[in-house]
C-alpha cells in the first residue's frame, strides 16, 4: 500500500507515527541494537510509502537513534562502550536540574499521579511483563520531567532515555532491564516534601545504580522479527 497523494502535514505525521513506534519498541527491548530498519519492510508495515518510511529513519538519525550508511541502509544504533557512559552522564546532569525544579514545583494531584504510575509499574513488574515495566520507567522519568516546565531540558531527556534504552539492551544484564520501583518510590518521596537537595543526590544514586548494572565488557540484545516487533507496540 502506499499513499503518493497523502498530503505533506499528513505524510508528516506520518512519519513521527513510525519515528514514535520504533523508539517504542526499543525503550520496550524488542527492537535490538543492530537491527536492521528496512524501508520496504516498515513501509508494508505501516501501509505507507518509502519516502515517509525514509524521513522517519532521518529523524532517528538526527537523534543518533537510527544508524544510516549509504548503500545499507538504516540500523539500529548500537552505542559503544564510551558512548554509553556518556549517555548516562548526560542523563544525571540533566535530571539532576530537571528533578530539583519537579520538587519546588510539584502539587499534591502530581504526587497522586506519580502514586498512581510507580503503582502500575509495580504491578507489570510482579506479573512478569518486562517490556511494560521497562516503559513504565522511563515514563516515570519523563513525568518528573514534565513536572519541572523545562521544555528544552525534558526535550533532551527524551532522546537519553532513547539512547539509554539502546545501552541496555545491548550491555545490559538481566537486573538492569528497568529501574525498579523502591527507587522511585525514594524519588517520589523527595519529590512530595519538596525537598530538592535529597531529590538530586537520590536521582544521581538512582541513575549510577543502573549504570553500574551494565556489563560494558561485552554486548548482546536479540530482536524480534521487524513487523512483530511494531505491530506490538501499536497494538
Amino acid at each position: 500500500m502506499t499513499d503518493g497523494t497523502t498530503g505533506l502535514p499528513e505524510a508528516a505525521d506520518r512519519s513521527s507515527e513510525i519515528a514514535e513506534a520504533i523508539v517504542g519498541a526499543i525503550v520496550e527491548q524488542r527492537l535490538a541494537p543492530g537491527t536492521r530498519l528496512g524501508e520496504d519492510d516498515l513501509g508494508t508495515t505501516f501501509g505507507v510509502s518509502r519516502t515517509i518510511v525514509r524521513a522517519a529513519l532521518r529523524m532517528l538519525a538526527r537523534d543518533q537513534i537510527v544508524t544510516m550508511r549509504p548503500h545499507r541502509g538504516a540500523t539500529v544504533a548500537s552505542p559503544t562502550v564510551t558512548e554509553a557512559r556518556q549517555v548516562f552522564h548526560a542523563r544525571r546532569v540533566v535530571e539532576a536540574a530537571l528533578i530539583r525544579d519537579a520538587a519546588k514545583s510539584c502539587k499534591p494531584a502530581d504526587v497522586r499521579a506519580l502514586r498512581g504510575h510507580i503503582a502500575a509499574e509495580g504491578e507489570a513488574l510482579a506479573r512478569g511483563d518486562r517490556s511494560a515495566a521497562i516503559r513504565l520507567s522511563g515514563d516515570f522519568h519523563m513525568r518528573i520531567a514534565q513536572l519541572s516546565r523545562q521544555d528544552v531540558l525534558t526535550g533532551f531527556l527524551r532522546e537519553l532515555i532513547s539512547r539509554s534504552a539502546l545501552v541496555i539492551a545491548l550491555y545490559g544484564t538481566t537486573r538492569a532491564s528497568s529501574c525498579g520501583t523502591q527507587e522511585h518510590e525514594a524519588l517520589l518521596e523527595a519529590i512530595a516534601r519538596h525537598d530538592a537537595d535529597t531529590a538530586v543526590a537520590l536521582m544521581t544514586a538512582h541513575l549510577e545504580h543502573v549504570e553500574h548494572d551494565l556489563d560494558l565488557a561485552r554486548g548482546k540484545g536479540t530482536s524480534l522479527d521487524l513487523a512483530t516487533a511494531l505491530v506490538g507496540r501499536r497494538s
